[in-house]
């Protein structure tokens, strides 16, 4: 079994895209479509290896479901890679901020994405399956 990126994304088509890529590169995933869903997600059992994380979600921010998951004991040290279309140095800064680990910014590169979330997931002991 590979590492599991959970992925919070309200845009399908960028859910599919990432979801291929990832799986492709081995990884396991799942996704939420709202902070709220994703938090249910996590409070249920699933444990995320690495989290990728859209600013603009249709509930909770993106920001705000990172700041609970830095107060919270267990997701605390789980790598958070913020996926947002919001490029100015304000926004950035507050994605780091809230505890984010890396942000990238819409549109991206599927392959790039990939190596970092690869990066991420080795950096906390985890690896994608062969």
């Amino acid at each position: 079994m590979g590492a599991l990126v959970l992925h919070v994304e309200d845009e399908l088509d960028i859910v599919a895209a990432v979801e291929y890529g990832l799986r492709r590169a081995g990884f396991d995933t799942c996704f939420a479509t709202s902070g709220a869903d994703a938090l249910t997600m996590l409070e249920g059992g699933v444990a995320p290896d690495v989290v990728l994380l859209d600013v603009m979600l249709p509930d909770l921010s993106g920001i705000e479901v990172c700041r609970r998951l830095r107060a919270d004991s267990a997701w605390r040290d789980v790598p958070i890679v913020m996926l947002t279309a919001r490029t100015e140095e304000n926004d950035r800064v507050a994605g780091f901020e809230a505890g984010a680990d890396d942000y990238v910014v819409k549109p991206f590169s599927v392959r790039e994405l990939i190596c970092r979330v690869r990066a991420h997931a080795r950096r906390a002991g985890k690896e994608p399956a062969a």
